[in-house]
């Protein structure tokens, strides 16, 4: 059959948790949110925020729900922790995650071409860094037994207040006395020189030679901690390199606005769902 998506409809969903993968401190687990229909369902890999070093896979619970509720597969995986592990570690979990749920989806009546991903706070920041360079050596450096030939590129990206300025994100942690808020930038990236090398807005200016598949940027109009002055610079950048960048401001809402019930919530859920819509279909990719 083939693979539709309508973003009204309604489904019962399942949830389970696995193992993804083992890392020397732990085992980091995934949560599948899984439609319970005919299918085949897209599919959405769900990469939690935290500043990098703390959360973890059901952080973004209350989306992911939403989300599957509408007929996708999400899948949310724990990221290796800045403490744990500092830059690239996370964005290594994040690409073999997408090559994982790739090998994986027809399991879960999930279809594999379809796969996006989705990335709160520093989560969008990898899912940014994932979007533009999926064959980055660095990135693909965890193995996938046995399937050699899946890649990691993504058709979208959709992003909740992310971090597409890491320096300038310190900088004003800096200028605000957030002393706790600097020490996890610097906890993540060490040497502190790759928060210039794996910063989005700064890969743009340099010119650098990366994909840009269509980006949603959702974010806060109160929020201190990532300006929304970041993400307009970001966006416009964005568009000038050749991408299909859409930024919306939340006015009146922070940081984690999502975390709580409320119109503004439910208008978030509702663009998510509209811009995978929209992509996958534009791509012919859904029916």
């Amino acid at each position: 059959m083939p693979t539709r998506y309508d973003p009204a409809a309604t489904f019962e969903i399942k949830q389970w948790e696995l193992e993804f993968r083992r890392i020397p401190q732990r085992t980091l687990l995934a949560r599948v949110y899984q439609p319970q229909g005919a299918g085949p369902f897209p599919v959405l890999l769900d990469l939690h925020g935290g500043a990098w070093n703390d959360k973890d896979r059901l952080a973004n619970q209350p989306m992911c729900e939403a989300l599957a509720r509408s007929g996708i597969l999400v899948v949310s995986p724990d990221l290796t922790l800045g403490h744990e592990a500092p830059y690239p570690a996370s964005v290594q979990d994040a690409n073999y995650g997408v090559r994982w749920l790739k090998s994986k989806a027809a399991e879960w009546n999930g279809d594999a071409a379809t796969v996006g991903v989705l990335g709160s706070s520093s989560g969008g920041h990898v899912a940014q860094l994932l979007g533009m360079r999926p064959r980055d050596p660095r990135y693909n450096a965890l193995p996938l037994a046995g399937h050699p030939e899946i890649d990691a590129s993504v058709h979208y990206v959709a992003t909740r207040s992310p971090i597409s300025d890491p320096y300038e994100r310190y900088l004003n942690a800096e200028r605000r006395g957030r002393t706790e808020m600097m020490q996890k930038s610097k906890t993540y990236f060490n040497p502190w020189e790759s928060v210039y090398e794996a910063n989005p807005q700064q890969i743009l200016d340099r010119r650098e030679q990366v994909d840009l598949p269509p980006l949603l940027v959702m974010q806060g109009g109160l929020d201190d901690n990532v300006l929304p002055a970041f993400q307009e610079k970001f966006a416009a950048a964005y568009r000038a390199a050749g991408g299909d960048c859409e930024l919306t401001v939340f006015e009146g809402c922070g940081h984690i606005w999502v975390a709580d019930p409320g119109p503004q919530t439910d208008r978030a859920h509702e663009m998510v769902k509209a811009f995978i819509a929209k992509n996958l279909r534009a791509l012919k990719l859904i029916a």
